[in-house]
């Protein structure tokens, strides 16, 4: 079977890679492009642990096909930080203690921001709400939940 050529954008970089027709985009991150943050949990869309972007939608990379991604935007957990500097999602999870095992973590980090970057004022039910899709099986949510609210209220506090 042929491949097929894709060009997107991964975390700002022009980037290109062959795949095939039935390949995820998981495994392409993963395997041929080395962006090993995205983690595998159930492979059936069940557990948000591949969590990524897709120009500007949340999807569950083990879902969309490679060649899907032709001429969008991808943004892994990679893209997360700038340089060094951690994203303050990051810092609270650390601060937390809101992870363990880190299989769960940049999906949750990844849905985390994509909320807050839609509402930077939510409500716990909405943190919840929208964390639904994220499984856990380490700590629980509570300080999953407690690192988004800290940090939409520290966002809202640099709004002012």
């Amino acid at each position: 079977m042929a491949k097929t050529h894709v060009s997107t954008t991964i975390n700002g970089e022009p980037t290109e890679f062959l795949c095939e027709p039935s390949q995820a985009v998981l495994d392409v991150l993963r395997d041929q492009l080395g962006l090993t943050g995205t983690k595998e949990g159930c492979g059936s869309g069940d557990c948000g642990a591949c969590t990524i972007m897709l120009d500007d939608s949340m999807v569950c990379s083990c879902l969309v096909l490679a060649t899907e991604a032709e001429g969008k935007k991808i943004q892994t957990i990679e893209g997360m930080a700038q340089g060094d500097q951690l994203h303050a999602l990051q810092k609270k999870f650390i601060e937390f203690a809101a992870l363990q095992c880190g299989i769960c973590t940049p999906g949750f980090l990844m849905a985390s921001k994509a909320l807050l970057e839609r509402n930077n004022n939510p409500t716990e039910t909405e943190v919840r709400y929208w964390l639904a899709g994220n499984l856990c099986r380490c700590t629980g949510y509570d300080k999953i939940v407690r690192a988004v609210m800290e940090v939409a209220a520290d966002m809202r506090g640099a709004a002012r």
